[in-house]
């Protein structure tokens, strides 16, 4: 049985930057947490930042150009929280594979966990296409990664590769 990461937030933990939680109320989702599929994970508590914690976003580009050196995390006061994101994307990629998942559910628009836009670094509510440094650094080792608008995907990728045999 293929096991899927998925962001705390999305399960309903109250863990982003707010203190507050995205619960994503589809019953795929439900039904692969009661199959024991799901890994909750959350990268930025993982990487050592507290909650609440100061809104972040990615300045200069995005999660890839963070893990290369070019682009960083900054708070909106200017603190550099790179580290923390990086360290946290490389747990969610620990975890990933210590538990053989080959998919994500990650919240859209997060620095850690956009998939297919984030906030473009200036603090003004604005997104631009790009992904965060965990959705960077999972598809870097083939994790294919879906947000929570996505569910239906990640569930015919989880079929496909039940279907497949693919070893891991």
């Amino acid at each position: 049985m293929e096991r899927i990461l998925v962001s705390a937030c999305l399960l309903g933990r109250p863990v982003r930057y707010d203190g507050s939680a995205k619960p994503v109320g589809d019953e795929v989702v439900a039904r692969w947490r009661g199959e024991g599929r799901v890994v909750v994970f959350c990268p930025e508590v993982s990487g050592g930042l507290p909650v609440p914690r100061a809104a972040a976003e990615i300045v200069g580009g995005d999660g890839d150009d963070v893990l290369d050196g070019v682009a960083r995390v900054l708070t909106e006061g200017g603190e550099d929280v790179s580290r923390h994101f990086v360290r946290g994307a490389r747990l969610a990629l620990e975890a990933a594979r210590g538990a053989g998942a080959r998919v994500a559910l990650l919240k859209e628009s997060s620095p850690s966990c956009g998939s297919l836009r984030v906030y473009d670094g200036r603090f003004a509510g604005a997104r631009v296409p790009g992904h965060g440094v965990t959705t960077a650094l999972l598809r870097r080792a083939g994790v294919r990664v879906f947000s929570e608008d996505q569910v239906s995907e990640a569930a015919a990728c989880l079929r496909a590769l039940e279907g497949s045999g693919a070893s891991r």
